[in-house]
């Protein structure tokens, strides 16, 4: 019998993750909490959720919105909707569960789960990432991951496009 949760048990709504936040608190865990796009899956977000998840014991990945990504990235994009992306984020083995948000930023959903790691890649700076002071102020840290150098979904689209 496969102990492994199946992607939808990952799958887990703001008020779900805030319950379940606060009871593995209680148990002593510790939560890393991080966000993106994730539109095409590529190596460097499988390692980066692979480094992210080694860094604590549960690891809360939000996926943003359809409108949030497209704020955020441009006309065109995303290339592949919420439903697709949260469920393929889901699927990987380091995430504990998954969830969405409309929002520009994570910061509400961040002050809900209070993580005791916020975590971004390399792209960002530390004093640059969204909710890192209101999880300082509740002692917690605010990890910047190596960033994986020639991996991106904008560099993917950009060799699709040119045909190589």
């Amino acid at each position: 019998m496969n102990s492994r949760p199946r992607i939808s048990e990952k799958i887990k709504t703001v008020e779900q993750l805030r319950r379940i936040a606060e009871a593995l608190r209680k148990r002593g865990k510790k939560i890393v909490f991080t966000n993106g796009c994730f539109d095409i899956l590529h190596y460097g977000h499988v390692k980066y959720l692979e480094d992210a998840s080694r860094l604590a014991n549960i690891l809360v990945v939000a996926v943003n919105s359809d409108s949030s990504a497209r704020k955020i990235k441009g006309k065109g994009r995303p290339v592949n909707k919420l439903f697709s992306r949260i469920r393929i984020v889901g699927a990987l083995s380091p995430v504990d569960y998954v969830t969405s948000f409309a929002q520009e930023t994570p910061l509400k959903l961040i002050k809900i789960i209070k993580p005791d790691l916020l975590v971004k890649g390399g792209d960002w700076k530390e004093g640059q990432v969204i909710g890192g002071d209101f999880v300082k102020k509740h002692g917690g840290e605010v990890i910047v991951i190596g960033y994986s150098k020639g991996y991106s979904t904008t560099g993917l689209l950009r060799k699709i496009a040119d045909g190589k």
